[in-house]
């Protein structure tokens, strides 16, 4: 089966140039929907115009923490991928992210009618959202159970660790914040869903006995203050703990047999801790401990090639910690190699989405089958 699927980029730090030679390298022809990524730096008022006055179909995108592409990581820029006649797309806007309930009810209305009508074809959800909303648990959760059969993808969109404001595109020539683009993709190619991290639960166990989900933050752990009992796990004073005691040592939730990583953010002075996801109170977490980041990685698209043999493109969310552990460690050189020989097109995000649940140092992707019709 050809499919037909199109990839571009430009460096250009001009935002109408870039749009220009992004649009060029796409072609207009036999391109039904794009699927876009961008740094944050542009001006977002120009690149959103260009970006409509350049396409007529579904343009689904945000702004990142840095760009994956034929080349590995990038750090500047706009890439992205144009979806031919295989694939179809519904795009829903959901904004405010405070109030989503009717527009996830009509979203599984319309799923549902879709699916009926065409029961063979294949389908995936990519959810792309405001990744300083603190709403990414609840509208994941909401979609997932209400739609059904559909695997979700996605990553929450970010502003190169400025941590101010983050914006996904609403398709119609604006960049907006509060706010998600949830995209139902169909597709008659063969498709699978998967996630990696490199993060195993330890033996070490704790039980959050006092959180504030809606905040994010962990107030007690076995019942003394939560920052006091992760730094003693670890061997370590409180003053001990910094962002890179934390990238290496996560919070991993179980579920069944498959681990979910989330992770720390900073410590405060009332001896709480900071999460990037939100933990309820009663759950039952492990201290991580790390696997080898690169062999994880390669294993995970060996599983992948056992399902879909050779993907023309996996469209991937990688965690911004991630990234930042890669280069920390010199090893984003060889990460991205790893990624450009599976054909990886995606972002760093500020977390990602796995079908119900929104996690952290985690990449989560779908693999497209079928023979490239370039």
């Amino acid at each position: 089966m050809n499919v037909q699927l199109k990839y571009a980029s430009s460096e250009s730090l001009d935002p109408g140039q870039a749009v220009a030679e992004f649009a060029n390298k796409l072609g207009h022809e036999g391109i039904d929907t794009v699927i876009f990524f961008c740094s944050p730096n542009y001006d977002l008022d120009i690149l959103g115009r260009e970006l409509k006055n350049a396409f007529s179909c579904p343009c689904i995108g945000c702004t990142s923490s840095g760009q994956i592409g034929t080349e590995g990581f990038q750090y500047s820029g706009l890439l992205g991928l144009g979806l031919g006649k295989n694939f179809r797309t519904h795009s829903f806007m959901i904004q405010p992210l405070i109030d989503y309930s009717a527009a996830v009810a009509d979203i599984a209305e319309a799923i549902r009618r879709d699916t009926e009508a065409r029961p063979n074809l294949q389908r995936f959800g990519l959810l792309l959202i405001d990744g300083l909303s603190m709403a990414e648990e609840r509208l994941a959760a909401n979609l997932y159970q209400q739609i059904g059969n559909v695997p979700i993808i996605g990553g929450s969109a970010g502003d190169d660790l400025r941590f101010e404001k983050t914006h996904v595109y609403d398709g119609h020539g604006r960049f907006v914040s509060d706010a998600a683009i949830f995209a139902v993709i169909e597709t008659d190619a063969p498709i699978a869903t998967f996630k990696v991290q490199h993060f195993e639960p330890s033996e070490v166990e704790l039980v959050i006995t006092e959180a504030d989900p809606e905040k994010r933050l962990i107030l007690e752990i076995n019942g003394e203050p939560a920052a006091q009992v992760y730094a003693e796990a670890l061997g370590l004073t409180v003053h001990e703990l910094t962002p890179t005691v934390f990238s290496r040592h996560p919070l991993v939730l179980s579920f069944g047999d498959e681990p979910y990583v989330r992770s720390i953010q900073k410590w405060n002075d009332d001896l709480s801790l900071t999460c990037y996801c939100a933990i309820e109170e009663g759950l039952i977490v492990a201290i991580g401990k790390a696997e080898d980041p690169i062999q994880t990685f390669k294993q995970a698209f060996v599983k992948v090639r056992e399902t879909i043999p050779n993907p023309v493109v996996i469209i991937g969310c990688d965690c911004i910690l991630r990234r930042l552990q890669f280069e920390q460690e010199g090893l984003e050189e060889q990460i991205g190699n790893v990624m450009t020989q599976n054909r990886v097109v995606g972002f760093s995000t500020y977390g990602e989405q796995f079908n119900g649940l929104h996690v952290n140092q985690t990449f989560t992707g779908v693999a497209i089958g079928g023979q490239h019709s370039d």
